[in-house]
Formats: C-alpha cells, structure tokens, sequence
C-alpha cells in the first residue's frame, strides 16, 4: 500500500461517502469523489482540500446516468492508467412507509436501478482499470438489513427494519460481492461487502453512530493488506451473515 492509490467512491459529496473520501485522503490516497451534481461535488472537495492535507478530484458519476461510467473510466484510464480502490457507496431508500405487501413495483425497480444495477454496470466498466492495480479493492456498501439469515431469526433484532425494496436490493449486491470475489479469486483484487452500522441520518434519525464511524469498515476494506479477506461481509472486522 503506498500513497499513489487511486481509490474512487461514489456518492461522495455527503454523509457516510464524504467521510469515507476524508479517511482515504488521509491514509494517503488520491481520492475521486464521485457524485451526479458538479457544484455539489466540488463543494465537498473544497471542503475536504481545507480538512485534509492530500490528493483530492471531483469526478461525475450519476448511477442515473451510465454514460457518465464510461467517461469517468476514460478520464481515469487517461490520467492514471489505473484504479485501485472502487467504493460503491452511493444509494437510496425510497421505501418510505410502504411494506413488503403494498410496495409499489416501480419503487422496487428505482431501488434496484440505483442500488444494484447501476453498481454491478460501473463496477463492470471499472472492473479492466481495477485489475491493473497491484492491490485491487471493490468495496459494495451494504447493510446488516440485506442479511436473510438475521432477518429470518424468530426474534430478529431487525423487525422494524423492513424496508423491502432497500434491503432487498442490498441483499442482491451481497450476492454480486460473493460471485465477483469468487470469479477473482487468485488475483490481486478483492472484494467484499460493508456494513456501516446505525448510523444516525435524516432517514435513520434513531442510529447511534456519526458519519465518520460509519465510514470505518468500507475504509478498513478498502485497505486491506494483501493476506486480507475476499468475498466477505463485514461490519469493521467482524464477519456477518448473509
């Protein structure tokens, strides 16, 4: 690991990306924040440029719009030959209060379009920079919420947490994580799944941990030492159930 990784993270002109931009930035990393709105992105890096001594670039990437994949590829290709570190941090939540029973489809295929679909396409595009790497890291921001297994116990901790369109979307980037890492597996690339934890946001107003906590595991991960785990799902360094 030295300081000339590349590492691009989406949705990173807020909340949990912002402070995974900022821990990268601080381990040394030339950091790509990748965000849909310019003014925005470009605001959070001057913000950072002021709170951290590093590398730091605004890079669009709308999940709404895969063009903007292949022009960030060309423009990474073109500048640094490579890419080291892809955190898939950005996604919504659109479920509000509908359940599993009422959930209009066109929400479930908005979720799955940003959260799934648009992930597995970049990803993909990223994929041919990110196996020049020495050290490849793919992290897919997840959630404890994807689990079927701590879903399913007779007393889940997590029965207020039904949101079916999200969880059930991050259950299938968990399933993208198990079959890249393993289609990678013998490469220098890993790749695994994050769970932030609670952490407290206008959509999750009861969490009990910071921005800067719930940056840690996806920042862990994407540090991994070459002898760290692939095909994971991790919340810091403990494993969790699919």
């Amino acid at each position: 690991m030295n300081e000339s990784r590349i590492a691009l993270v989406t949705g990173g002109n807020k909340g949990i990306g912002y402070e995974i931009c900022r821990q990268l930035m601080h381990r040394g990393c030339h950091v790509l924040l990748g965000a849909r709105n310019r003014s925005e992105g470009e605001a959070a890096v001057a913000a950072l440029t002021k709170e951290e001594k590093g590398d730091i670039g605004f890079i669009t990437i709308d999940l709404n719009d895969p063009r903007t994949f292949s022009i960030a590829q060309a423009d990474i290709s073109g500048r640094f030959g490579k890419l080291d570190i892809l955190v898939n941090n950005a996604g919504i939540v659109p479920d509000g209060d509908y359940k599993v029973y009422d959930v209009p489809v066109r929400i479930l295929k908005e979720t799955f379009d940003t959260n799934f679909f648009a992930l597995v396409e970049l990803t993909q595009i990223m994929l041919p920079l990110i196996r020049k790497s020495p050290a490849g890291r793919i992290v897919n921001q997840s959630s404890i919420l994807a689990s079927l297994t701590a879903q399913s116990l007779p007393d889940s901790p997590l029965k207020q947490g039904k949101s079916f369109a999200y969880n059930a979307s991050k259950t299938a980037v968990n399933a993208f994580t198990v079959h890249l890492a393993d289609f990678l597996k013998g490469t220098p690339v890993k790749v695994n799944s994050a769970h932030p934890g609670s952490v407290r946001t206008a959509m999750n107003p009861g969490g009990n941990l910071e921005d800067f906590e719930g940056a840690r595991t996806a920042v862990a991960l994407a540090m991994l030492p070459e002898n760290g785990p692939s095909g994971g799902f991790f919340y810091l360094d403990t494993p969790l159930p699919w």
